[in-house]
């Protein structure tokens, strides 16, 4: 489906450089978009913007870094002339242990990119929208920030800290225009999903997978695509009444309940 009011709009993605960031820079750039990527993978975002139009800019750093945050707001004023659409997305996935085997450096880094990282770029985004009086955000969590699992403390707190901050965010920003939604992935076939499989089941990450997918009742991974395609749908005008709210694409896991199995 092609969403004709994305045409000549501007967005931003953070994570640009990553399986479902470069998926949806793809997307909206297939919609018309302008783009302005960010990313800590240079040469990630060389790549992907091989791919996407000429006129697409890239801002490599690290969202835990206020200036940076700064310079890819500024980067998309000066080149497009605002931001229409925010797809913050940039996350890490931290440690996965038992939360008296986590030391509190793991923890506070994942809290960092996920949460703080995330929090400014609603911090320099969202006046920009508001002195143009719209505009969409669409933060990714994951199931993870719905529910909970063992041994996946940082993940799953910051996780939930992103879907709180998007509630608040939501209301804040009604007046101005400007929806804030989340959403919420189950496992996605991306290199960061590879790196779960290898850290939760060292000795056998194939049948990590399997077991995953046992508990998905479509039975598979999703697409990056497939969360691009949703991330237009809430980036266009035909969502224009769906703020505050939290999206599952997770293949029915919520459905059935068995997250924490």
């Amino acid at each position: 489906m092609t969403y004709t009011s994305l045409a000549g709009r501007t967005a931003v993605i953070t994570g640009g450089a990553g399986g479902i960031g470069a998926a949806t820079a793809r997307r909206l750039a297939a919609e018309g978009m302008n783009l302005v990527l960010s990313d800590r993978d240079a040469a990630g975002l060389e790549l992907i913007s091989a791919e996407l139009p000429p006129s697409t800019c890239r801002v490599a750093g690290d969202v835990t870094d206020e200036e940076h945050v700064k310079a890819y707001v500024t980067a998309a004023v000066d080149a497009f002339g605002g931001i229409d659409v925010f797809f913050n997305n940039a996350g890490t996935v931290g440690a996965f242990r038992a939360i008296p085997d986590l030391d509190v450096s793991e923890f506070r880094h994942t809290m960092e990119v996920n949460v703080v990282g995330a929090f400014l770029g609603l911090k320099h985004v969202l006046p920009v929208m508001y002195a143009a009086g719209s505009g969409s955000v669409i933060n990714t969590s994951s199931i993870a920030g719905l529910e909970g699992t063992k041994e996946s403390a940082p993940y799953d707190a910051s996780k939930h800290a992103l879907t709180g901050l998007t509630k608040t965010a939501a209301l804040e920003s009604a007046a101005h225009g400007v929806r804030v939604n989340s959403i919420h992935p189950a496992p996605v076939d991306t290199r960061m999903m590879s790196a779960i499989q290898a850290v939760r089941s060292p000795g056998d990450p194939e049948g990590a997978r399997t077991r995953i997918n046992s508990l998905i009742p479509l039975g598979r991974y999703g697409q990056a695509d497939e969360i691009a395609n949703l991330v237009a749908f809430l980036a266009s005008d035909e969502s224009s009444y769906i703020t505050g709210a939290q999206y599952r694409v997770d293949g029915g896991m919520g459905a059935a309940g068995r997250l924490s199995r």
